[in-house]
């Protein structure tokens, strides 16, 4: 059964039904990503009668009102949005937000003695040859006739009769049509993202969180706020500078309230977590519906009833409610900071040591969750910090992690989180883990790696100094980028006959001083620790500032190095990586106890 029909429509049609509402434009391709001049060459497609592709909308489905009637829903643009912008633009003369979220208006110029369309520029505005804007042309009060009089008034030698022609065809681009295809509001979420990936294969690709912006964009100035309140929140996250732009150009968020929310960005310059509109959405869906899909909170915000399978108004503006309070307690000044607090008091201090998005936003979600809730704060840290590394450890939530999200997030509302993370950890972090899989893991060999970045997270934790280091922490140097050091040099091994993957390993590599990485240089571990232990008998530094046998056990002990490592040489390599691999684990172990 086919489930769309196509139909043409005129370019002034189109237009009007934008600017009254009945197809809601999502932005979900934010911001306007077109160049200037492919606005010309559209506006010159349509000049010549070329065709330009089709606009596809999707039904909004009819709700079923309190009162017993119907309402029928917008139809929300689903690909299009960049060519009905660049419509707006050229004929409406209306304004685009461009790449750096500058409200700009962008003419273009015509000449009808050549009929070429151009980006306007100030030389173009001084030649009486070109009109300097279309857009005069295509308002309702325009002057069609005072424009040719003026024009041939301008350029006395031009061809009259060609002149008018081309004026009166530059006209009728609103009349020019353009298919339309309107895809039945029954076709669910999953299907509606297939078919425009099949036909918008090389452009933009959309995830369902983007239907979740169209949907509230389609809920008029209160969505179209809430839209712009996600937007803005995670763009001042990276930009900070950009919140005077909105406070100066956007009087009708700034009136809603919403700016105030999210005002104390301004200031921020932790770049920790900077969500995207995907994650606050995925957030928002998990704390406030106890749903793992995103398809589903499509669904709610249409207003679905999944027993009965009907639109009903009152589940449409309860969703509606529930995820306007969702982000605000997304974007909440306190909310957010604590939440970065309890990461970095498990030692992820840095954006470089977050290898997973889906750990991050789902305990964010269950942060906001327990905080609903009325959890006891230090309940609620511990928690929260347990199951963000047991995640981080596991990969709870890579795969399909949409249905886990779903099924934890039920289990902690129903068992409490307490509970049911210690049923988890009885079920997966057990002694096998910590022994043999964990080990396992360490194994591998990449730098950006949750197991290595967990024992980094430990010793940070814990206060431990870099290696062979005396007074800089390991903290300080992931926080100032410093080295990540091979225990056994690279060249030396490679000088060995080592692969990538054998002097790689996780388990050859410390946090360490850029100076103390230059002092050893390529040396054998033997020799550059016997400068170690000279400079503790003599009291002349050489490497590091280690002077006594008692401070060299200890840091050695922290960067969970064998002290087989004072006599180290090539033939120790793979005893060495084996030794400090179950040291590693252990303090892991240790460390995830301590949360």
């Amino acid at each position: 059964m086919q489930k769309y029909s196509v139909n043409q429509q005129q370019v002034s049609n189109l237009l009007s039904w934008v600017r009254s509402g009945e197809i809601a434009i999502p932005e979900i391709q934010r911001p306007f990503v077109w160049e200037t001049t492919k606005i010309r060459d559209l506006i010159d497609s349509l000049y010549r009668g070329f065709p330009v592709g089709y606009i596809i909308v999707w039904q909004n489905p009819t709700v079923k009102l309190k009162n017993g009637g119907f309402a029928a829903g917008k139809k929300i643009l689903i690909d299009g949005q960049q060519r009905i912008t660049a419509l707006k633009a050229a004929i409406v003369g209306d304004p685009i937000v461009n790449k750096e979220y500058k409200e700009i208006h962008v003419r273009i110029s015509f000449n009808p003695q050549t009929e070429e369309f151009m980006t306007r520029t100030p030389a173009l505005a001084r030649n009486p040859a070109w009109i300097e804007d279309i857009s005069t042309l295509m308002t309702d009060d325009g002057s069609f006739f005072d424009v040719i009089d003026t024009y041939l008034s301008a350029n006395p030698d031009a061809d009259k009769g060609r002149v008018r022609q081309a004026i009166q065809n530059l006209v009728s681009i609103k009349t020019k049509q353009i298919g339309l295809i309107e895809l039945d509001s029954a076709l669910d979420i999953e299907t509606v993202t297939e078919i425009f990936v099949r036909i918008n294969s090389q452009g933009v690709v959309l995830s369902q969180a983007d239907f979740v912006m169209s949907k509230i964009a389609a809920q008029g100035e209160f969505g179209e706020n809430l839209r712009k309140l996600i937007d803005y929140f995670c763009h001042l996250s990276t930009a900070p500078q950009f919140y005077d732009h909105i406070k100066n150009n956007d009087k009708t968020f700034r009136e809603s309230g919403y700016l105030d929310k999210i005002a104390w960005l301004r200031d921020e310059n932790d770049d920790l977590f900077d969500p995207d509109y995907n994650d606050v959405i995925r957030v928002v869906t998990v704390k406030e519906f106890e749903r793992g899909k995103t398809g589903d909170l499509v669904s709610l915000l249409s207003g679905r009833d999944f027993e009965t399978r009907e639109y009903r108004e009152e589940i449409r503006d309860q969703s509606f409610k529930k995820m306007e309070q969702g982000t605000l307690d997304m974007v909440n000044e306190t909310n957010f900071k604590r939440f970065l607090m309890i990461l970095k008091s498990a030692g992820y201090v840095s954006k470089e040591m977050m290898t997973s998005k889906n750990a991050i936003n789902f305990a964010y979600a269950l942060f906001l969750k327990l905080r609903s809730r009325g959890e006891n704060s230090a309940v609620i840290e511990s928690a929260v910090r347990r199951w963000f590394v047991m995640t981080m450890l596991t990969g709870r939530h890579s795969g399909s992690f949409e249905t886990q999200f779903e099924f934890d997030i039920k289990r902690v509302a129903s068992l409490g989180a307490d509970a049911y993370l210690r049923s988890i950890e009885d079920g997966e972090l057990t002694d096998g883990f910590w022994n043999v899989r964990l080990v396992q893991e360490l194994e591998k060999a990449s730098t950006r790696n949750p197991f290595i970045t967990a024992f980094y997270a430990a010793q940070i934790k814990a206060g431990d100094k870099g290696f062979l280091s005396t007074d800089i922490t390991v903290q300080s140097m992931i926080l100032h980028r410093g080295d990540i050091h091979h225990i056994f040099p690279r060249k030396y091994l490679i000088d060995h006959g080592a692969t990538r993957s054998e002097y790689n390993q996780l388990a050859n590599f410390a946090q360490t001083q850029t100076e103390i990485n230059i002092g050893i240089s390529d040396m054998e571990p033997a020799v550059y620790m016997q400068l170690v232990m000279d400079q503790i008998k003599s009291g002349v530094v050489k490497l590091g500032g280690i002077r006594s046998e008692a401070d060299l056990m200890l840091n050695l002990a922290q960067n969970c190095i064998p002290q087989t490592i004072l006599k180290a040489t090539y033939q120790d390599y793979s005893a060495f990586l084996a030794d400090r691999r179950k040291l590693m684990a252990v303090k892991i172990h240790d460390y995830y106890k301590s949360l």
